[in-house]
C-alpha cells in the first residue's frame, strides 16, 4: 500500500508540474469551410507530440482580405494572435509594418531545417530582404472542375483547353437544355483570376510599383472575361453559392481554385467529377498565380516559452506530416517536398483530381499585392469593375479599362 500511495503522490506531483508548464498560444486562420477539417486531422498528432502546448483557435477569417484587415486592427489594439495564416499576396504589408516577425532566429536554431522538407523555391514565397517571415502552408492554382454527367448530357465529351473551347462548350450545352453551364471565379479573393489571365500572357499585374491595368494584356483580359460572361450567359452567383451549386450537380463547368476540391468532394452529389488544367487564351497559359497562405509569427508575447511554443506549432503545421493533411483534406498542394515526395508518394496516383494542380506547378508565378497602404482598396476597385462586366453594366471594355486605370492611379502611393 505504501508503494501505491507513493506512486500516486508522484503522479499527482508530476501532474501539477505538467499543468504549471502548460503553454497556451492563439492561432487564427481563414476559410473555415476549407480548413476546419484539416486542423481537426492535425491536432491528435500535435497534442501527442506536444502535450504541454494548448492551441486556442480564434474565430476564422472570412477571406484573405478579412485576414489582413483583422490583423491590422488587432495590431492597433495590441491583441494579435501568436500565429496567423495570411494570404501569400498579403504578407509584404505585414512585414513592412513590423507585424510579422522574422523566423530567421528560429530557423537558425534548427538542425537540418531544409532536409525536413522546406526548400528555397517554397521559402522564397515568404522571403523579404533575404529573411524568411512565413512558412508556406498551402499552395493553390486555378483549375477547371467538370461535372461529366452534365457535360455529356449537353453533348460535350472532351475537356476544353482554351477559353474559346469553353465558350463553344457553353453554347452546345445551352442548345441541349443545360440551364447553367458555367461558373467562372471572377469574385475569388485578391483579383486572383484577373491575375491568372494576365499571367497567362506572361504579364504581371504590378511592375516597378505600378499596376499594369493600362496594358494591352489587361485589355485582353477584360475582353476575355466579357466574352465568357456574356456568351455563356453566366449567372451572377456569390462564390459560396456557386460552390454549393456545383457540388449539388447544377453547374456543368466551374473554374476555381484547386483549394476547394476537398470541400466539393465532401458535399458532392451523385455525378462524375473530373478536374482539368486551367484553359488558356488560345494556347497553354504561360504562367498562373500561386494562391494559398503562409503561417506567420505575429506574437507580441515577451515570454520565451510562448514564442517557442508558437514556433513549434507553426513548424508542425507546415512540416511533412502536417502538410500532408493539407493535401488529404483540401485540394491545396503542400509546399513541402517531404509531404509531396515521401508521405504522399502514392496519394496523387490514387487521387487524380488532386494531381491536376501539381501538374501545373511549372507555371507557378507570384500572386501580387498592390503597392502602398491602399492595396486593399485597389483590390476592391478591380473587383467592382469586374462585377460591372458580369451584370452587364459595363459593355465597352476600353472605356472600363480607362476608368479602372484612373481610379487606381488615385490610390497608388504617388497618386
Amino acid at each position: 500500500m505504501r508503494h501505491t500511495v507513493t506512486a500516486m503522490a508522484l503522479a499527482l506531483s508530476a501532474t501539477a508540474v505538467f499543468a504549471e508548464d502548460k503553454v497556451t498560444i492563439e492561432f487564427a486562420y481563414p476559410y473555415s469551410h476549407l480548413f476546419d477539417v484539416t486542423y481537426e486531422a492535425m491536432m491528435p498528432a500535435f497534442q501527442a507530440a506536444h502535450p504541454n502546448i494548448e492551441v486556442k483557435f480564434r474565430a476564422t477569417y472570412e477571406s484573405y482580405e478579412d485576414a489582413t484587415n483583422t490583423i491590422l486592427r488587432e495590431a492597433v489594439a495590441g491583441n494579435l494572435p501568436d500565429v496567423s495564416m495570411q494570404g501569400l499576396n498579403r504578407q509584404a504589408p505585414l512585414v513592412d509594418k513590423g507585424i510579422a516577425q522574422s523566423l530567421a532566429p528560429f530557423i537558425a536554431a534548427e538542425v537540418d531545417f531544409e532536409t525536413d522538407g522546406y526548400h528555397e523555391a517554397m521559402l522564397s514565397l515568404s522571403t523579404f530582404d533575404d529573411e524568411v517571415y512565413g512558412l508556406p502552408f498551402s499552395i493553390s492554382l486555378p483549375v477547371g472542375y467538370y461535372n461529366m454527367d452534365v457535360l455529356r448530357a449537353g453533348g460535350i465529351e472532351e475537356l476544353p483547353t482554351t477559353w474559346d473551347e469553353v465558350i463553344a462548350a457553353c453554347k452546345t450545352m445551352k442548345a441541349n437544355g443545360i440551364d447553367n453551364p458555367i461558373f467562372w471565379g471572377w469574385n475569388i479573393t485578391g483579383n486572383w483570376f484577373v491575375q491568372a489571365l494576365l499571367w497567362s500572357q506572361d504579364k504581371a499585374i504590378v511592375e516597378n510599383g505600378q499596376v499594369t491595368m493600362d496594358s494591352p494584356e489587361a485589355l485582353v483580359a477584360l475582353e476575355q472575361m466579357q466574352e465568357i460572361f456574356t456568351e455563356c450567359e453566366m449567372q451572377n452567383l456569390e462564390w459560396k453559392a456557386a460552390l454549393s451549386s456545383f457540388s449539388a450537380g447544377d453547374v456543368g463547368m466551374m473554374f476555381w481554385s484547386t483549394s476547394a476540391l476537398g470541400a466539393v468532394e465532401r458535399s458532392q452529389g451523385d455525378f462524375e467529377l473530373v478536374t482539368g488544367p486551367f484553359p488558356g487564351l488560345g494556347e497553354t497559359p504561360k504562367g498562373l498565380p500561386a494562391g494559398g497562405n503562409a503561417a506567420m509569427l505575429t506574437s507580441t508575447s515577451d515570454d520565451p516559452a510562448v514564442r517557442e511554443a508558437a514556433w513549434t506549432w507553426l513548424k508542425f503545421i507546415t512540416s511533412g506530416e502536417g502538410a500532408a493533411e493539407v493535401a488529404k483534406t483540401t485540394g491545396y498542394i503542400p509546399p513541402n517536398k517531404a509531404a509531396n515526395e515521401i508521405i504522399l508518394a502514392d496519394f496523387y496516383e490514387q487521387n487524380p483530381n488532386k494531381q491536376t494542380a501539381v501538374d501545373q506547378l511549372p507555371l507557378l508565378r507570384d500572386w501580387l499585392a498592390y503597392p502602398g497602404d491602399n492595396g486593399l482598396a485597389i483590390t476592391q476597385v478591380i473587383y467592382d469593375g469586374i462585377e460591372r462586366i458580369v451584370t452587364g453594366d459595363a459593355t465597352d471594355m476600353k472605356e472600363l479599362q480607362e476608368e479602372l486605370v484612373e481610379e487606381i492611379a488615385d490610390l497608388l502611393p504617388n497618386g
